[in-house]
């Protein structure tokens, strides 16, 4: 079986895999495995753990969808971070979830100065008045 793993920021994981266990805290615990019926779920906090031969590895997922139709499953996600196991994969998630948060502060910050420039600009420049 084929899964692909994808989030707004692009794939994150794309292999050959044997069978694929899917917990969400909504919907419980599943298995898909090869030839398995066509199923569309959804998973609001989970994990996608992807089995191949006596390896796995962890997807934790925030807010997704799962498909799996000819042997192809198709995780999208809002949020979502692969590791060795599930606790690597929340941290990392985690660590990642944190930057972003710092980089928006930092975006905000920069919008907020160029805004109080401009309306600067305007003002000294005495636009608008005739």
């Amino acid at each position: 079986m084929k899964i692909s793993v994808v989030t707004p920021r692009g794939e994150l994981y794309n292999e050959t895999v044997d069978y694929v266990v899917i917990t969400s805290e909504m919907n419980g615990e599943f298995a898909i495995m090869k030839d398995h019926i066509p199923i569309i779920s959804t998973i609001d906090i989970g994990y996608v753990k992807m089995v191949t031969g006596e390896n796995s590895m962890f997807t934790v997922v925030i807010n997704g969808i799962v498909e799996h139709q000819n042997n192809v499953v198709n995780v999208i996600a809002q949020e979502a971070q692969v590791g060795m196991d599930k606790e690597r994969a929340m941290e990392h998630l985690n660590i990642v979830r944190q930057q972003r948060i710092e980089e928006n502060k930092r975006r905000s910050i920069d919008f907020f100065k160029a805004e109080r420039e401009l309306k600067k600009g305007v003002k000294e420049a005495k636009a608008g008045k005739l």
